[in-house]
């Protein structure tokens, strides 16, 4: 049997808690259920569809961007509502448990990396994979090259490769540089930073495709990527 960290614990013990808790609320007072103060807080976010043809990107099967879409993008914001209107319920009972309430919290920040991120994902195919715009000036002064830069960020992506994550080129607003972090998952992030490019590095992306070869899968998302997306999301950022 596998150890837990007493994080792991505390957070599994949350979650299990703020199920209790909800399953409990009918008891609760009814100003703890006015449905006026619980829908301030629920969660109506929807899909964003997808701005390409995925049969008609290179590399990359129709089947693996459907499933990808529908199951785990989908998947997340819909656990995402889930949550928002748990939070909301939790937020009407003065009694919640505030452990339970942490739990909550730290899933809907794991969700919401989740949405934001994979809207990120394919918001950014259905190019050519061409670089161009300011931003690819940007990167060539700030690594050195081009060809420096995107050395860097495969390399990075590798890393991830076997395993989960994002490699995500960001731009730091506190630092006012460009970086490729490394994200274990959904909640890693760099504070003030504006993601412009977000590869996601979980094998459900490319398994289905490429098995464990994750460089294939780099190269094709690579030749995939529309570099006026990012280069819109980089002036954005600067502006």
């Amino acid at each position: 049997m596998s150890k837990i960290t007493r994080r792991e614990a505390i957070g599994t013990a949350a979650i299990g808690v703020a199920g209790a808790a909800l399953t409990g609320s009918a008891s609760s007072p009814a100003a703890a259920r006015d449905p006026a103060r619980i829908k301030a807080f629920l969660g109506t976010l929807a899909p964003r569809p997808l701005r390409f043809d995925p049969a008609k990107l290179t590399g990359l099967s129709e089947r693996l961007i459907t499933s990808h879409w529908e199951n785990n993008y989908r998947g997340s914001v819909r656990g995402l509502n889930t949550i928002e209107a748990r939070l909301a319920a939790a937020m009407a009972d003065p009694d919640f448990p505030p452990v339970a309430y942490a739990g909550l919290k730290r899933e809907e920040l794991h969700r919401t990396g989740s949405v934001v991120l994979h809207e990120l994902y394919f918001d950014g195919l259905g190019g050519n994979g061409e670089a161009g715009g300011s931003v690819r000036d940007a990167l060539a002064s700030a690594f050195g090259s081009f060809d420096a830069w995107l050395a860097e960020f495969r390399r990075t992506a590798m890393s991830l490769a076997g395993g989960s994550g994002w490699c995500v080129l960001t731009w730091n607003a506190h630092t006012r540089s460009l970086h490729n972090y490394w994200a274990w998952d959904h909640m890693h992030g760099a504070v003030s930073g504006a993601p412009l490019i977000a590869l996601d590095m979980y094998e459900h992306s490319y398994h289905m495709d490429y098995g464990t070869a994750a460089a294939r899968y780099i190269d094709a998302f690579m030749a995939n990527l529309d570099w006026e997306v990012v280069d819109e999301r980089y002036r954005a950022a600067t502006a």
